[in-house]
């Protein structure tokens, strides 16, 4: 079955009707088919190269994807459109790959009811398995390419994926140091806000200062340790590198 509008079948139909037998001395002119089979496979081939077109709009989209995908500053949002089409490169995966099985059922065929003798009829099955293996080859083509790109793009999103978690590790491990450095500044601030009648530092005159001082040489002790444990990153000298 085939759609009613074929711009294939009807490049295939307008090159039939206007064939002209081929001038003497004229090499490049086209023969025509010498069997059903042998249009069939033209017409194929012919539907196989428009696919072979595709592959370069067909890459920039997934390279356009893969940017966005792996963007910081964008949230990606056009997920139903990547969803469709990695849906449409199973379809065509398992589409070309019927195409190739039959094929490989033809050439099968004739192979087995190849005699290899040299007449007329066993040039034209040559002449039939030279056209299959190509028609073959350009399929394993496309094949080939749609699986590359359903590929790429499961790494790309399998990336953007990774790239999320390891952000919001980032962010979870700087609320933690954020949390550990107010910790003990908390333990102090509750320690003082008890309702004790002598307390040491209440009534001393730089008692406010001395407890400030304290709490900023935790918070300086606290930042260093946390600095050699390489728990905070150099952002400057990741710069640098």
């Amino acid at each position: 079955m085939r759609s009613v509008k074929s711009r294939t079948i009807d490049n295939a139909r307008s090159r039939l009707l206007n064939y002209k037998h081929k001038a003497e001395g004229n090499g490049h002119s086209s023969r025509l088919p010498c069997s059903p089979e042998d249009l069939m496979l033209r017409i194929l081939n012919a539907m196989v190269d428009q696919y072979l077109e595709l592959r370069q709009p067909l890459t920039q989209q997934l390279d356009r994807w893969q940017h966005a995908l792996l963007d910081p500053r964008r949230p990606f949002k056009n997920w139903f459109a990547l969803l469709d089409s990695r849906i449409e490169l199973r379809k065509l995966d398992s589409l070309y790959e019927e195409q190739r099985d039959a094929l490989q059922e033809l050439r099968d065929h004739i192979v087995d009811t190849h005699d290899g003798s040299d007449s007329g009829d066993g040039r034209a099955k040559d002449l039939l398995l030279v056209r299959t293996n190509d028609v073959m080859e350009h399929i394993s083509r496309v094949l080939n390419h749609a699986r590359r790109l359903e590929a790429s793009l499961e790494s790309a999103v399998q990336i953007h994926f990774s790239a999320m978690a390891h952000r919001t590790s980032e962010i979870m491990r700087t609320l933690t140091v954020i949390t550990a450095l107010f910790m003990p500044l908390t333990l102090i601030t509750g320690i003082f806000g008890m309702n004790f009648v002598e307390m040491p530092l209440l009534k001393h005159a730089a008692g406010f200062w001395i407890t400030m001082g304290m709490m900023l040489a935790i918070v300086i002790i606290l930042l260093l340790y946390f600095r050699s444990q390489r728990y905070l990153e150099d952002k400057a000298s990741k710069r640098r590198d």
